[in-house]
């Protein structure tokens, strides 16, 4: 039972993260339509100002994330207006501006990168926060990590409501299911657009200071959650919030079990389910 406890546990805790992430890219993608190979550098970015703000200046980390998830907004919402807006405006198709802005954000992965490089050299960095033992029902974890999912958890919560509530949540739907119609209704949809990949750059960069927390980070750790992200988005289905939600938790919980057998599993079997999902229910679990 200790065991099954610390796989669940352990599961839903990467499973946070995971649809935290997931639900940043299914904005900039499923409405935005920038599959933005570059996402994972935002939470490079989170994660990497995260350790300085701890480390240099004593800022807590919870705190960063008031500090990264604005800044990480203001630097996507003005990408997606100087770069992904002038694309998708010269596109002479909607299939041919996916396909430029995929490889316009693969060159900028390589900017972030390089200049991160430029700005904390490529060694590892990590720093200590609520390094302490929680006991549940026999299974010990840090206090860190269960402070990570429950933020990631209201983060994620929070922007549901939001996108389900309110008149601007309204007009994201609205632009998710059909950009053109919605236009017609008096929807500004550059902006709508603007917004959605600016929110989406934000959970990334809140997604980075929780990562940051319980796991070393460096400059080239953004490829990897990028993937993730893509398996999760594909597994909740193309544009749905709920649907990113509950991937996360389910290749979390998928991960933990595999990762407890055989942890170079990990990746084996997130593709593996990527695939069979493929097959077998393309349109994912939420999707339509």
């Amino acid at each position: 039972m200790v065991t099954l406890l610390n796989m669940v546990i352990g599961g839903l805790l990467l499973g946070g993260l995971y649809a935290l992430i997931a639900m940043g890219l299914t904005l900039q993608y499923g409405v935005a339509r920038v599959l933005n190979i570059s996402h994972g550098e935002f939470i490079m970015l989170g994660g990497m100002t995260t350790w300085t703000l701890y480390t240099v200046f004593g800022i807590n980390p919870l705190v960063c994330l008031a500090i990264c998830g604005p800044i990480a907004f203001v630097l996507g919402f003005g990408i997606h207006r100087v770069l992904f807006r002038r694309l998708q405006a010269s596109a002479p198709s909607q299939g041919a501006f996916e396909s430029s802005s995929m490889l316009a954000s693969f060159g900028l992965l390589f900017i972030i990168q390089n200049l991160a490089s430029i700005a904390w050299g490529t060694e590892i960095r990590a720093y200590t926060y609520l390094a302490i033992p929680v006991h549940l029902a026999g299974a010990v974890f840090q206090a860190n990590r269960l402070v990570a999912l429950g933020c990631a958890v209201a983060i994620g919560v929070a922007f549901y409501i939001f996108v389900a509530r309110t008149r601007m949540g309204k007009a994201i739907r609205a632009a998710a299911q059909d950009p053109a119609t919605a236009g017609l209704m008096g929807v500004n949809i550059n902006s709508v657009l603007a917004l959605c990949f600016g929110l989406g750059a934000a959970m990334a960069g809140a997604a980075g200071v929780l990562i940051s927390m319980i796991y070393p980070v460096h400059v080239v750790m953004g490829m990897p959650y990028t993937v993730i992200a893509m398996i999760v988005v594909a597994l909740g289905g193309l544009g749905s919030i709920p649907g990113s939600f509950i991937g996360g938790f389910v290749l979390g919980l998928v991960g933990s079990i595999v990762a407890y057998m055989d942890p170079g599993l990990s990746l084996v079997a997130y593709y593996g389910i990527f695939i069979l999902l493929l097959l077998v229910r393309p349109t994912g679990i939420m999707g339509r």
